[in-house]
């Protein structure tokens, strides 16, 4: 049995994971994640999960995403050097809006950094209220 390459990992520890649609490209990621980023990024893919039944999964430009079919998706993340930085693709849309506005107008920011306590009941809410919306094409 041939054993597969270890991922690069780009600047912030993100991992190169090649496009992939589906769980085993986003477990491949995620286990490429190092140290405290993997299970605060594991949280965050378990919390989707649990959150929307039936979510796709791919891995495009380095970061999971997660959407509701036809190309379309209301989340992804991307490792960085002292955060993980979770993008809500209609984030502007939320009630109420994760905290980090973008440049590219909807988008809205959450930065999960090591250590500090997540709002998991806050989090699941945007996760749930993402889903139900237009996901981006991507």
């Amino acid at each position: 049995m041939t054993k597969k390459p270890e991922p690069k990992l780009l600047s912030g520890g993100n991992p190169q994971i090649p496009l992939g649609y589906g769980e085993g490209p986003v477990r491949d990621y995620l286990d490429a994640i190092p140290g405290w980023k993997r299970e605060v990024a594991e949280w965050v893919d378990a919390l989707v999960t649990r959150t929307v039944p039936g979510v796709e999964k791919a891995v495009k430009w380095n970061s999971p995403l997660y959407g509701m079919g036809g190309g379309a998706w209301f989340m992804s993340f991307h490792c960085f050097d002292r955060y993980l930085k979770v993008a809500f693709h209609k984030g502007a849309r939320l009630d109420p809006p994760p905290p980090v506005a973008s440049k590219s107008g909807e988008t809205r920011y959450v930065h999960l950094h090591e250590g500090e306590p997540r709002d998991e009941a806050r989090f699941a809410s945007w996760i749930r209220q993402a889903s139900e919306l237009p996901g981006e094409k991507m």
